[in-house]
């Protein structure tokens, strides 16, 4: 399965069109595709009407949705905190921790658009999802 980051849903529901945005509106229809309870969280707070929230709520829930926080898998992401501490580098969000340790342990991709992943992937093996760039014309 792919698991879609909030920042990008944030940017298909602000219309932005990225190379991952445009993959996740052609796979939507064709590949497994979902999200975390965490994911879920991030995307719904930012939404500033009540309508929209319900909504982009009810939309989302049509997809799998992965609880994510056990308390292995809390362990584990302080653990791939500390790894990445450990070689110099500053893991921001416990969030985006915890969303990368989740797809590392469960063998999913994760698609974003957010270089806080890219560590994850360079040194502890989170699958990413790179989607082909947009050709200009």
């Amino acid at each position: 399965m792919v698991i879609v980051d909030s920042s990008v849903w944030i940017d298909a529901f602000n219309g932005k069109i990225n190379p991952q945005t445009i993959w996740l509106r052609f796979a939507l229809d064709r590949e497994r595709v979902g999200l975390t309870s965490l994911i879920l969280c991030e995307v719904l707070q930012g939404i500033r009407s009540d309508r929209r929230f319900r909504e982009t709520e009810q939309r989302l829930r049509t997809l799998p949705i992965s609880a994510s926080l056990t308390p292995e898998l809390v362990a584990a992401a302080a653990q791939n905190f500390r790894t990445l501490r450990r070689l110099g580098i500053t893991v921001r969000k416990t969030i985006g921790c915890i969303i990368a340790t989740f797809c590392i342990e469960e063998g999913h991709q994760l698609l974003h658009h957010d270089r806080d992943f890219d560590q994850f992937e360079k040194h502890l093996g989170l699958r990413v999802l790179h989607p082909p760039a947009i050709a200009s014309s």
